[in-house]
């Protein structure tokens, strides 16, 4: 008995949590539903979908299609490059080589910076060069000093447990260092380097601190929503959250079955 009651509360909290994490999202999409005359409360007056038809016509104030594209843009830029420079960086980290020590911590450190001063210094730097900041050009830096150090780690633990004997049968059998690269460690590590997309992809979409500074007078969606919260009063922001949210979890959906699709060739 006293076990049940355990898993019960054990069960009730989880609940509890789960519902105050989710609940914001859960109301923002309920009321992005509102109907012509809906307002930002309940109750809700009516249900239909015109405030997604209206989040891409002309707005009074904002640019939300605009917004919404150069974030995506902006988040395969960085999701590209932090993979790729992830798992190079992790290939290399295999070998001790001079200077390494050094690369790491200062590569790490960019995670205790507070983000904010991230963002003011490379806006400072480019103004102190009179180089014109912008969202893929100098934003594009400061969100890949996030996006990286998470990469790195991430293939640094996954290549501390990486079996060498592979690449060295594959070796025995005539292998070349690129078929070895290719048809071997790429294979397997495939799933974590999904996961790297999957995490540079949602870090550089939401990621606000280190754009403020940095985007220059194009805004990301993060900045065009900080935006119009001051200024929309219609429940067209919240159709706009809605449609971010499920940009996020579709890419999230892609990412589950690129995984489980790799998982199945390797098995046949």
């Amino acid at each position: 008995m006293p076990g049940k009651t355990a898993r019960f509360l054990l069960g009730a909290f989880f609940g509890l949590f789960t519902l105050f994490l989710y609940g914001p999202t859960i109301t923002i999409t309920v009321l992005s539903f509102q109907g012509p005359d809906g307002g930002l409360t309940f109750p809700m007056n009516g249900v239909s979908l015109t405030w997604f038809r209206r989040l891409f016509e002309q707005q009074a104030v904002g640019d939300f299609g605009g917004a919404v594209s150069r974030s995506l843009i902006l988040s395969a830029m960085v999701t590209i490059v932090t993979v790729v420079i992830s798992l190079a960086a992790g290939l290399a980290f295999r070998r001790r080589f001079r200077g390494s020590s050094v690369l790491f911590y200062l590569t790490v450190a960019s995670l205790i910076v507070p983000s904010l001063l991230v963002g003011l210094g490379i806006g400072l730097l480019y103004n102190l060069m009179g180089w014109e900041p912008a969202w893929y050009t100098s934003a594009f830096g400061a969100q890949l000093t996030w996006t990286l150090p998470f990469g790195l780690l991430i293939m640094l633990a996954v290549f501390n447990r990486f079996d060498k004997s592979w690449e060295e049968a594959g070796r025995d059998l005539g292998a070349t260092p690129w078929q070895g690269f290719w048809h071997i460690v790429l294979p397997i590590v495939a799933p974590s380097v999904i996961g790297i997309a999957l995490f540079g992809f949602t870090l550089s979409f939401d990621e606000f601190a280190r754009t403020l500074m940095t985007a220059g007078t194009d805004n990301t969606l993060p900045l065009e929503i900080m935006g119009m919260t001051t200024t929309v009063t219609t429940p067209v922001l919240y159709a706009l959250g809605t449609v971010s949210t499920g940009l996020s979890f579709l890419v999230i959906a892609l990412a589950i079955i690129g995984v489980r699709v790799m998982r199945k060739r390797r098995g046949a």
